[in-house]
Formats: structure tokens, C-alpha cells, sequence
């Protein structure tokens, strides 16, 4: 059972920072939480791939891509991995692709945009280190929620 941001802000209020950019619902669940695990990357996504590769425990993946909409860090076989590994969601501050596909599977997806342009495969980054996404820091172990009304972490 997922509880609403809105409500949860109400009740816990400043224990949680809001993040203000306004994602793209992508994923076929509109509201997901779990514990943050992070992958920090610049158009390459072997990381992601690797990462969510591996058992998701009901874990959110965040990957702070940049901001940049230049290329995609994730793609339906990506998600469909994330699926099949048990991860409740997937945060990208970046762009993904196969919107279509990925909007069919049971997961939680929000990102900035969509390309069609692939990234490179290069491995370079860095996972489960703290990133800062528009003021709000995505800590590793700490907790998100997300629905259509945005994402919440605890402080």
C-alpha cells in the first residue's frame, strides 16, 4: 500500500524534502517507494544496466543524469530488467526511451524526457554515493515515495 506525498507531507512535514522538478510519469505505476540506491552517470548508462541487473529489494533507483536530455540512460529492456530483479522504481534526472514499452510494465518511472538517442556503454560513474538533485539530496538507505503529485525523501 503506497500512501499519498500530499498526505505524508502532512503528516511528517519538514522530516522530508520535496523535490520541485516536475518528472514525467513513464513507468505503469504511477506511485512507488522504497529505499534510495543512486547511480551517478553522464550518458552512459552501464552502470544503470549493471545495477538494475541485480536483485532491487524493493528499491528505487536514482540516477542523476545531468539534467541532460541528450541521450537515454534507460530503455524498455533496462526496465524490464528492473522488473524482473524486484525494484519498486526507477528516478531519472534525464532523459529515457522506449516510453511505450515502458509505460506497459509494473514499475515506477518518472523522468525528465524521452530520446531516442542510446548512451554510451562505457561504465563510467559512480553508484550508491549521495546525489543532489535540484537541492534535494538522494541519500542511499534513506527512504522516497513517489506518485503523480511528485517525490519526497527523507531528510
Amino acid at each position: 500500500m503506497t500512501i499519498a506525498t500530499a498526505d505524508l507531507y502532512d503528516e511528517r512535514g519538514e522530516e522530508l524534502d520535496s523535490l520541485s522538478l516536475q518528472f514525467h510519469d513513464i513507468g505503469g505505476h504511477v506511485a512507488f517507494h522504497g529505499p534510495v540506491r543512486t547511480v551517478r552517470c553522464h550518458r552512459d548508462n552501464a552502470l544503470v544496466k549493471r545495477v538494475l541487473g541485480t536483485p532491487g529489494g524493493g528499491a528505487v533507483l536514482v540516477i542523476d543524469g545531468g539534467g541532460s536530455l541528450e541521450s537515454a540512460l534507460v530503455g524498455d529492456l533496462i526496465a524490464a530488467s528492473a522488473v524482473e530483479n524486484g525494484w519498486a522504481g526507477i528516478i531519472v534526472h534525464g532523459a529515457i526511451r522506449d516510453r511505450v514499452p515502458i509505460g506497459a510494465l509494473p514499475i515506477g518511472v518518472k523522468a525528465l524526457g524521452s530520446n531516442p538517442r542510446k548512451s554510451a556503454k562505457d561504465g563510467v560513474g559512480e553508484v550508491d554515493v549521495p546525489v543532489e538533485i535540484a537541492g534535494v539530496v538522494f541519500t542511499p538507505g534513506a527512504h522516497v515515495w513517489a506518485d503523480a503529485d511528485g517525490v519526497l525523501v527523507e531528510r
